[in-house]
């Protein structure tokens, strides 16, 4: 691990379930969660239809100013999961089939009715490429150099990133405390603007509410350094009950 730079990494979410609405996406709180825990910090996401053109430009644009890069969707056995050709394009390689993808499949299915068609298409991949491991479903995630191709179905992605844990470099995972007031955020944007300067390395988020008629906010201060964190959190409390609001650790 080394801390002293932040490793980012990007998110492509594919499918036109999700741009029409049919289909809510889960992956981006799950695969942002992990990340944190492997010191990378989640630092754009992008949705694309099932188009080709679309895929490519995302893949190159996202995979050129971050470490990593993960895409979900459109990898399953239909004629529609087209990411593992466009990931392909884009990396200007061919597709081939994955002799040990085709191997985990075949025996998948050995009870399930067999290979066919379909099912084969989950076996290929970038050429150059490795798999990832998938116990859910036997389908292999897919991983070519910092990108990373998994499914879309969010409990299949968690056993995929299951299967990374401890597989990326990264630097120090991002901290983070909340603290609850009932105030409006705009009476203390001050306050929180001096108190982040003051605490080099802090960010403090505000995230408002309203509830039981009256308005409130929690306010989320992050940083990887476990000493300053708790320096800003103690800062922002004292600065808020100092202008006469009460504090809810943890927040409301």
């Amino acid at each position: 691990m080394t801390e002293s730079r932040i490793y980012t990494a990007a998110l492509v979410i594919i499918g036109d379930e999700i741009l029409s609405g049919r289909t809510q996406d889960k992956n981006i709180s799950q695969i942002a969660l992990w990340l944190n825990i492997q010191g990378i910090r989640l630092r754009e996401v992008r949705v694309v239809p099932d188009v080709e053109e679309a895929i490519v430009e995302a893949v190159n644009a996202l995979r050129a100013r971050n470490d990593y890069l993960f895409t979900t969707g459109g990898i399953g056995p239909t004629h529609d999961d087209i990411t593992v050709d466009a990931i392909a394009a884009a990396l200007g390689v061919d597709v081939v089939i994955h002799p040990e993808a085709s191997e985990v499949l075949h025996k998948y299915y050995e009870t399930r009715g067999g290979i066919n068609e379909g099912r084969l298409r989950m076996a290929r991949v970038p050429d150059g490429a490795d798999l990832i491991p998938n116990k859910m479903s036997g389908a292999p995630g897919i991983r070519h150099g910092n990108i990373f191709i998994m499914a879309g179905v969010p409990h299949i992605t968690a056993g995929m990133l299951d299967a990374l844990t401890g597989q990326l470099e990264g630097g120090a995972p991002l901290l983070s405390h909340q603290v609850g007031c009932w105030v409006a955020e705009s009476e203390v944007a001050k306050l929180l603007a001096d108190t982040e300067k003051h605490h080099d390395g802090c960010q403090i988020g505000s995230y408002p509410f309203f509830r039981e008629g009256k308005v409130g906010a929690n306010f989320v201060v992050r940083t990887t350094d476990p000493h300053k964190l708790a320096e800003c959190v103690d800062a922002l409390k004292l600065g808020l009950r100092g202008n006469g609001y009460e504090t809810v650790d943890g927040g409301i």
